[in-house]
């Protein structure tokens, strides 16, 4: 049992000018962290609490799905960033810096190289395999605009695994059991979370999920499917290619240039029509002017890439989804060629290009092969053309899934119909393959004494991150509204006078019985009206709250109430702790696995 008088949690009822999100505004006001600078917080003792509460759970799922606790350092020396090719790579948010004898070292923000150094100095065999180690610690991520709190910080506690197996088939297995304890883990504390697909990013690897936790504010949009489980961030969701034609857009009037047109004059039949739209840049502009559905025009996109220049050809209903371009290339990165690059390219200003004659490489996503007789920039200033038809006046390299999903669309499972809702990543499990084993040589002999190449996979959860994502998803107007799993106490309980020797009697009793029977007994013992202490107690979120007050007493009851459902229960004071004990076990049975 905790007294609050003799507690530091320093409530107050301003809002921070800087808390941007509900569960930054919250976890301040509700005296849980305290910041020191722009992405760095202190935790305060209720808000350290919660923290302890989260990496138990993570802990015993992790031991339960057999891996193994280590802790590795938070400095890594740059060589095995360099070994990996991450060194360079990884961008400003790794915070590199030099020791006295000038050697370079980063601050970790993941450890895939320090975890796969450890392994290749310490498993030989086979029969060592496999292998999951995981480690909660605080990272650091050098942010360029650190924000919400805890949902983007730089410094923060990660917990992050690291499986090694022989085979693919292992590797299979060890993500298999990583994401069944995932979903436990989120289960268990008591969140509305999904599942889904996700883009591998700058950590690598063949493929991903992402756990999200459902609110209306989070940064990330999920797509889901209303008949079946499949679901995915919106970078990774897949696009159905259609199998019905799109009508063509032959309305327009011809320049008096025609391409289409031979040494007489004469348009020759079945080509492509200049047709002159001065000023006319964006789809919207041009699909007007013509007169024809955008779904029909045919959008051309010049991106720089490491692997060179190329188009992108999407129909002008949809946009382009530059990491599904990326993935499809292979390429270490792609981004939108600025106007002048444009220019030199197509001959043309940004809105006039075209992939008929473009001298180019060119891709086109699934939508574009549908499209029966489309129009698209002409790569000359102020003209499009008409009567286009791709595999005819053009023929790119391939065909591919290179768009953003949109809501409505079938689902690439069931055909069922896609849906958005919003959601905080707090949780992202990676199989990586060979990516870091290959690049640092971490092999071990197999049976026939053949050296192999591990094969591993990464799984983390940020352990702050989830407190925030817990908050944003469970609070109303009055504050917090902890699952009991995560919440820093389980019971408060509040004498409304510590003046009246009965009621502070009769509150001690209850108190004590609750503590003795291994409740979470926060006891708010300060001189304070009623009011300020039953809004402290709503702010910060305590799932059960007690209250004795004079006439209650004296007529033999108290008060039991359910924080999230506002119910208030009127019970004889020799029933009180049972009471309260039932619903604190209530509770803890939702945030069953």
């Amino acid at each position: 049992m905790i007294r609050y008088s003799r507690y530091l949690m320093p409530t107050t009822k301003e809002t921070p000018s800087d808390a941007e999100v509900v569960s930054h505004r919250l976890m301040l006001r509700a005296g849980l962290l305290r910041k020191v600078a722009s992405g760095i917080y202190n935790y305060m003792p209720a808000g350290l609490r919660v923290l302890r509460k989260v990496e138990r759970i993570l802990r015993e799922e992790m031991d339960g799905a057999g891996a193994l606790e280590v802790l590795m350092p938070a400095v890594v020396p740059s060589e095995l960033w360099k070994e990996s090719g991450r060194w360079d790579a990884y961008g400003k948010e790794l915070l590199r810096f030099k020791d006295r004898a000038d050697r370079e070292f980063c601050l970790g923000p993941t450890h895939e190289e320090v975890v796969t150094d450890l392994v290749r100095r310490e498993i030989r065999s086979y029969r060592q395999l496999p292998l999951t180690l995981y480690q909660i610690q605080d990272k650091f991520r050098d942010e360029i605009r650190p924000r919400f709190g805890l949902m983007r910080g730089r410094e923060f506690f990660m917990k992050d695994a690291y499986s090694f197996d022989a085979d693919e088939a292992g590797a299979t297995e060890s993500y298999r059991k990583m994401y069944d304890a995932y979903c436990r883990i989120f289960r268990r504390m008591g969140l509305d979370f999904r599942a889904v697909e996700a883009d591998t990013g700058n950590i690598g690897g063949s493929s991903s999920h992402e756990f999200m936790v459902i609110a209306d504010s989070g940064e990330d949009a999920i797509v889901s499917c209303a008949s079946c489980s499949y679901g995915a961030n919106v970078e990774k969701a897949e696009c159905v290619p259609s199998s019905a034609p799109v009508p063509g857009a032959t309305k327009g009037k011809p320049s008096e240039a025609a391409t289409g047109a031979d040494d007489s004059g004469a348009a020759k039949e079945g080509a492509p029509r200049k047709v002159a739209t001065p000023g006319k840049r964006t789809i919207g502009e041009v699909a007007a002017f013509l007169a024809i559905d955008p779904a029909t025009l045919i959008k051309t996109l010049l991106f720089e890439t490491s692997v060179g220049d190329v188009a992108v050809l999407v129909s002008g209903a949809h946009e382009v989804n530059e990491i599904k371009v990326k993935n499809h290339l292979g390429a270490e990165y792609v981004r939108l060629a600025g106007e002048e690059r444009v220019r030199e390219r197509t001959g043309a200003p940004s809105g006039f290009a075209g992939p008929v004659g473009l001298s180019l490489r060119t891709i086109a996503d699934h939508a574009v092969r549908s499209i029966a007789s489309g129009a698209t920039g002409a790569n000359e200033k102020d003209v499009h053309l008409v009567d286009v038809v791709p595999g005819r006046d053009f023929i790119p390299e391939g065909y591919a899934d290179l768009r953003v999903v949109r809501e409505g669309d079938p689902c690439p499972r069931c055909g069922g119909t896609l849906r958005f809702s919003r959601g905080i990543e707090v949780g992202h499990v990676f199989r990586l393959g060979t990516k870091y084993s290959e690049a640092m040589r971490a092999v071990y002999l197999d049976e026939g004494g053949k050296e192999r190449v591990t094969v591993m996979g990464c799984y983390g959860i940020g352990v702050g991150r989830t407190a925030a994502a817990a908050i944003e998803q469970n609070h109303d107007d009055d504050g917090i509204v902890w699952p009991i799993s995560i919440a820093p106490f389980e019971v408060a309980v509040i004498p409304v006078n510590v003046k009246q020797a009965d009621v502070m009697a009769a509150t001690e009793r209850v108190a004590a019985d609750l503590d003795a029977r291994g409740v979470e007994v926060f006891f708010d013992d300060r001189e304070e009206r009623p009011g300020i202490k039953f809004k402290d107690a709503d702010l910060t979120g305590i799932p059960v709250r007690i209250t004795l007050g004079e006439k209650n007493v004296a007529a033999g009851f108290g008060e039991i109430r359910d924080r999230k459902t506002g119910e208030t229960l009127r019970i004889p004071l020799a029933e009180l702790a049972n009471e309260a004990f039932a619903l604190v076990a209530r509770k803890k049975a939702e945030c069953a696995p």
